[in-house]
């Protein structure tokens, strides 16, 4: 999961070096913590907010194969 979301989040932003993907486990499933540059911040998340649920949607879909509870929290 954590490379979906590297890959993904490193085609959008316009500093992919800068891209970091962290995984924390807890109770509620596997945490996925997404950070890049502040100037990339709005390309990550999108107008209203839609790339980040688009984002979200593909990994849930990709986890639910695997059947884990896979969180994406962009810092």
């Amino acid at each position: 999961m954590k490379e979906l979301v590297e890959v993904i989040a490193r085609s959008l932003v316009d500093h992919p070096d800068q891209v970091v993907v962290t995984e924390k486990e807890s109770a509620k499933g596997l945490i996925l913590q997404l950070k890049v540059a502040q100037s990339d911040m709005g390309k990550v998340i999108g107008k209203q907010g839609r790339i980040a649920k688009a984002i979200r949607s593909v990994v849930k879909a990709a986890a639910s194969k695997e059947d884990k509870r896979v969180i994406v929290d962009i810092m």
